[in-house]
C-alpha cells in the first residue's frame, strides 16, 4: 500500500481535506474487511512508532499498540512519569531525538493550555509524523472512527440529525476535545448537528464559527441549544457525553456546584424515546454508567458503541499505513 500521506502530521482534521479524510475511510474499510477476513497487511514492516502517553488510556493505546503490529511493525508505549519529559526535557529534544529512532510518534496530552501546544511544537522539529491521540482541543483519531461508524449505519449521511450533549459525570473532569471535533467535521459530510448543554459548559467560540462555516460550505447545519429535550427530539444519532467546563473555568476540581446542579443531564429510556424510532446511541467510552448514560440504553437495541470502539483500530491503521512510510 502506497502511503499516500508520507509523513503528514495529524494533530487536526480540520487540517485535512474531505477528499483525503475520504481517502483515510476508503484504507479504514479495506483494513477491517481484511481484519475479518484474515488477510495479511504488512505495509509497516519493521516500521517503529512511539506512542507518548501523559494520561491513562484503553481504546487508544490498543488500537495503536495492536494496529502497528498487525501492519506488520512495532509501538514503544511511553509513559511520560518514565521519561524525562517528566523532568523538563523540552517538546522539541524529545521529537527530534525520538524522531531519529523510527518513523511516527503519536501522543495524548490532554492539559488545559498545554496539550495541543506540546504537539504542535514537536511536528516542527520532528522528521516523522506527529499522530494526535488527544490535546485538550482535539481527537482526530475518534473523530474519524466516529465518521467511519456513522457512515457504517447511515451510508448517506445528508441532513442526519445528529445531537452532541453534554451529560452528567463525576469520574474526572474531561476533556472538550470529542465534541469539538465532532462539531467541527460532521457538518463537513452535510449532517444537520446539535449541540446542547448547559450554562457554563460552553466550547470556544472560535469552534462554533468554524463549524458554522463548515455546515454552510458543504450543505449541513450546525445549531447551539440550552434544552436537552429539544436535542433528543426527532434525532437520528445521539452522543450524550461529558465534558469539562475548561472554557469558562480552568478550575481541576472534578465536582463542584455548577456540575451538581445538572444531573438531571443524563441519557435515559424517556429521553431515548423523544428521538427518531431508529436513533443510534454513540459515545467514545468509557462511559460513566449510572451518571451519563442508563445501562438499559448504553447496553439496549439502540447502541452503537462497540462498533464504534472496534473502528478506532482500523481508522489508526489507516492513519498510521498512509503517514507513516520510508524516510
Amino acid at each position: 500500500m502506497e502511503p499516500l500521506f508520507k509523513g503528514r502530521h495529524f494533530i487536526t482534521l480540520q487540517e485535512w481535506s474531505k477528499e483525503d479524510i475520504d481517502k483515510l475511510l476508503e484504507v479504514s474499510k479495506d483494513l477491517k474487511h481484511k481484519f475479518l477476513t484474515n488477510v495479511p497487511t504488512p505495509y509497516l514492516t519493521n516500521k517503529t512508532a512511539f506512542l507518548i502517553f501523559f494520561e491513562q488510556s484503553t481504546r487508544t493505546r490498543n488500537s495503536m499498540e495492536s494496529g502497528l503490529a498487525q501492519l506488520g511493525g512495532h509501538a514503544t508505549f511511553l509513559d511520560t512519569s518514565t521519561m524525562q519529559l517528566a523532568h523538563g526535557e523540552s517538546a522539541k529534544d524529545t521529537a527530534v531525538i525520538l524522531s531519529s529512532f523510527g518513523h511516527g510518534i503519536a501522543c495524548r496530552y490532554c492539559n488545559w493550555g498545554l496539550g495541543n501546544k506540546f504537539l504542535r511544537e514537536m511536528a516542527k522539529h520532528s522528521t516523522v509524523p506527529i499522530m494526535n491521540l488527544q490535546d485538550d482541543f482535539y481527537h482526530p483519531m475518534q473523530g474519524l472512527a466516529d465518521l467511519m461508524t456513522i457512515q457504517e449505519v447511515y451510508p448517506d449521511t445528508k441532513h442526519l440529525k445528529v445531537s452532541i450533549i453534554w451529560a452528567y459525570a463525576t469520574s474526572h473532569k474531561k476533556p472538550i476535545s470529542v465534541p469539538l471535533t465532532q462539531i467541527l467535521l460532521f457538518p463537513r459530510y452535510a449532517m444537520d448537528v446539535t449541540l446542547a448543554f448547559p450554562e457554563g459548559y460552553d466550547l470556544p467560540e472560535w469552534a462554533y464559527e468554524q463549524a458554522r462555516k463548515n455546515a454552510l460550505e458543504n450543505g449541513g447545519s450546525f445549531t447551539i441549544t440550552h434544552d436537552i429535550n429539544e436535542a433528543f427530539k426527532d434525532a437520528d444519532i445521539v452522543i450524550p457525553k461529558n465534558w469539562g467546563s475548561w472554557v469558562k473555568n480552568q478550575s481541576t476540581a472534578v465536582v463542584d456546584d455548577l456540575l451538581q446542579s445538572y444531573k438531571g443531564w443524563k441519557c435515559t429510556e424517556e429521553m431515548m424515546a423523544l428521538a427518531s424510532p431508529n436513533v443510534k446511541y454513540m459515545h467514545a467510552l468509557p462511559a460513566d454508567r449510572g451518571n451519563e448514560v442508563e445501562d438499559s440504553v448504553i447496553d439496549g437495541p439502540h447502541s452503537i458503541v462497540y462498533q464504534e470502539a472496534e473502528n478506532r483500530l482500523h481508522t489508526a491503521k489507516a492513519v498510521m499505513a498512509m503517514t507513516m512510510g520510508n524516510k
